[in-house]
């Protein structure tokens, strides 16, 4: 039996698997080419972790994937090349997104970040 948490029924499950498909793709892209603009790269990468876990229930991946869509997305309400604006929109939609499922970003999802992160910092 399903618990209210584990029923996506209410999630398109085209947009998930498409959403996915897109943060999959781009998500590594985006990240590195913006590394130095974005304050919020340790959430966000954890943020991805979560989602690609295995162990995270549907609803957190769509909530997460389509959160993570958005911010690769370059056409969304602030453009993300407008200097100090762009990444505002990102950052709330993934604030919120983050805040909905934050019992489900563990500190393992945490860790995986902070190694990627310093990682490609150190490249």
């Amino acid at each position: 039996m399903q618990t209210d948490e584990e029923d996506i029924s209410a999630f398109d499950a085209d947009k998930m698997r498409t959403d996915k498909m897109l943060v999959m793709r781009e998500f590594g892209l985006k990240l590195r080419s913006n590394l130095g603009k974005i304050p919020f790269a340790d959430d966000v990468t954890a943020s991805f972790y979560c989602a690609m876990d295995g162990k995270s229930p549907a609803f957190v991946k769509a909530i997460l994937f389509g959160a993570l869509a958005y911010f690769i997305m370059p056409a969304d309400v602030i453009p993300d090349f407008i200097a100090g604006l762009g990444y505002t929109d990102d950052a709330s939609v993934l604030i919120v997104a983050m805040k909905t499922v934050q019992k489900y970003i563990t500190e393992e999802h945490r860790k995986k970040a902070s190694v990627f992160l310093d990682k490609e910092q150190s490249d």
